[in-house]
């Protein structure tokens, strides 16, 4: 087999089988492109019979490139998923798999920003936009992030069937797992205002939010009109589009939201993952959210 063949079934298996999201999809088949162009290796037999020393090597190499810990670690995963994967293949799946550790990461606590600085960046990326649908166009992609705690890939992910949203918005998270999220009336007005002046046609089966020259809108034009607000409002960098997400949590579980119903609203696949966020510091949490989402009825 040859170096694509082998990437085209892992690329396939991953989208289609584990129906991962595309970034990760790009991450586990970049990993594994680079562990084959390692070690040589030309078929699944050959990739099933790897050991950990032979991990060990390659993370050591991707060290030596200057690879964080918390990077080396995410690599390690896509390796031992990929090895797995080819055991499956080299009908070997019963074979012990390497045994690896990967380093230790230290887990950062979110750092949410205050719920009137939410709302002063989405303004400020409005107003600092070149054109009139470009600002309405951010400013609503950052209030689904806040107002409704969607992750940035969910939010590029509606369509124009989506739209006028209502009361509630089913979203499709990691995983492909649904959620259903309430919208406030400020999200609502603003995804409204966006579809009002964007200049392309919304079809239902089309991307909702779009780019300058009608396509689907990148990630990375979000996180740079980000970065324009958050240094015009002279906020610290951790200011990025996810703490907007992370705002969304913490505030609410300041407001009494109990963490079942918060792993709901978050699309979280386990209780853990939303426990994080009642390690925020109680004062914080006690100024900014007091008994309900301040832009509740807005």
């Amino acid at each position: 087999m040859s170096r694509a063949d082998l990437l085209g079934e892992w690329h396939g298996h991953l989208t289609a089988a584990r129906r991962r999201s595309p970034h990760t999809v790009r991450a586990y088949v970049s990993a594994a492109g680079r562990l084959i162009d390692a070690i040589g290796a030309e078929d699944w037999p050959a990739l099933a019979q790897l050991d950990a020393a032979a991990l060990r090597r390659q993370l050591a190499a991707r060290r030596a490139e200057g690879l964080g810990n918390v990077s080396a670690a995410r690599e390690l995963s896509a390796l031992k998923s990929f090895l797995a994967f080819a055991r499956e293949q080299a009908n070997a799946a019963d074979a012990a798999p390497p045994r690896l550790r990967g380093p230790r990461v230290k887990k950062g606590l979110p750092r949410p920003v205050t719920p009137d600085d939410a709302v002063n960046i989405a303004d400020a990326v409005e107003i600092s936009a070149a054109e009139g649908w470009v600002g309405a166009r951010d400013r609503a992609v950052l209030l689904l992030m806040y107002g409704a705690g969607l992750r940035i890939a969910e939010a590029l992910s509606l369509t124009g069937a989506d739209v006028p949203l209502g009361q509630t918005l089913r979203v499709t998270g990691k995983g492909g797992k649904q959620r259903v999220v309430p919208i406030l009336p400020i999200v609502r007005d603003g995804v409204a205002d966006y579809a009002a002046a964007c200049p392309w046609p919304l079809a239902p089966r089309e991307p909702l939010f779009r780019g300058a020259k009608g396509g689907p809108l990148n990630q990375g034009m979000v996180q740079k009109a980000m970065a324009r607000a958050r240094r015009a409002l002279g906020l610290p960098a951790t200011a990025t589009p996810h703490a907007l997400r992370h705002s969304f949590a913490t505030h609410l579980l300041g407001a009494g939201a109990d963490l079942r119903s918060l792993q709901e609203l978050l699309g979280h696949a386990s209780l853990g993952s939303t426990q994080i966020y009642t390690k925020v510091d109680a004062a914080t949490l006690l100024d900014t959210y007091r008994s309900a989402h301040p832009r509740e009825k807005g």
